[in-house]
């Protein structure tokens, strides 16, 4: 029987499932990838990184990705909207 891991061995489509399990628990930077850092010029166009207490508009795009990241500056979680 194959091994079937939600989000990581099945096509859901959904994004924002395939961009948690590629980003949470690890670091963005301008840096080149790694086990514990993801490159922001991989991130989509319509991306921005959110940072603990910082203010951000409450416009809903439905295909921005939102990355959450906590003080340390790893990915908590990730949203589109």
């Amino acid at each position: 029987m194959p091994l079937v891991v939600p989000g990581i061995t099945t096509t859901s489509g959904d994004a924002t499932q395939e961009w948690t399990n590629k980003l949470v628990g690890k670091t963005v930077s301008d840096a080149s990838h790694s086990e514990t850092n993801f490159c922001k010029q991989d991130l989509p166009q319509k991306c921005r990184v959110i940072q603990p207490g910082m203010m951000v508009t409450k416009d809903f795009v439905p295909d921005r990705l939102n990355v959450h990241v906590k003080d340390d500056g790893t990915v908590s979680h990730v949203q589109h909207g």
